[in-house]
């Protein structure tokens, strides 16, 4: 049985990240493993990969059999293509001079595409940032509105309620002074009827010529003095 390139997974669920082993291929995919060469972390964009190069083109110059995955990585990583020179001057296609400059030119253009890709991850991350603020802040701007608009509402309310009870107080202060001058003097005669009363309540005094009457009767009396004289 050749001996694979494959992946170990480790981490949490929903966050795995994997370590890129070599093993026997008749060993469980979690078991042991030969020599660990690098590290895959698919979470993060772009995903990070860990390698040691030369170890990998070792392995694969020994006949090492990389799964699927491990075979993308490492032709992410230029292994592969690197490998294919090798077997280029091995046949003497060209030399390793050469072979070398094809792959600096490679790696090269796959670093600028991986920059670029990066500068455009960030730069829609940016964007997607910048929208999602706006769009917040035009919510929050519209909640201000309205609470702008329900508290000037209030406040006008209750401006007109602090009017209509000045009103009323007033209207309820003028009605309680007008009866104290108009009334006021009203019920003084009627305080003053039973004092005008009063003298009726004395008449044993008006009666007190009747008891003078014997003396308007002397003269009567006298009246036999006349009869004398005559």
């Amino acid at each position: 049985m050749p001996v694979k390139m494959r992946l170990q997974r480790y981490g949490k669920k929903g966050n795995p990240y994997y370590h890129l082993v070599i093993a026997d291929g008749r060993a469980p995919r979690d078991g042991k493993y030969i020599e660990k060469i690098g590290m895959y972390d698919p979470t993060k964009n772009p995903a990070q990969i860990e390698i040691d190069f030369d170890a990998a083109l070792s392995w694969l110059q020994k006949g090492a059999q990389p799964t699927d995955t491990v075979r993308a990585i490492l032709s992410y990583k230029g292994v592969l293509y690197k490998h294919h020179l090798l077997k280029g001057v091995k046949k003497g296609a060209f030399d390793e001079a050469q072979a070398e400059v094809k792959f600096q030119a490679w790696l090269k253009e796959k670093e600028a595409k991986i920059a670029a890709k990066v500068s455009g991850l960030e730069e829609k991350s940016r964007d997607e940032k910048k929208t999602r603020f706006e769009a917040e802040t035009k919510i929050r701007e519209a909640r201000e509105a309205v609470f702008a608009k329900k508290k000037t509402v209030e406040i006008e309310a209750e401006v007109a309620a602090a009017k209509e009870a000045a009103v009323e107080t007033e209207t309820e202060a003028e009605a309680e002074e007008v009866p104290a001058t108009v009334v006021a003097p009203a019920e003084k005669p009627k305080a003053e009827k039973p004092k005008a009363e009063k003298p009726k309540a004395e008449e044993p005094k008006a009666e007190e010529p009747k008891a003078e009457e014997p003396k308007a009767e002397e003269p009567k009396a006298e009246e036999p003095k006349a009869e004398g004289k005559e």
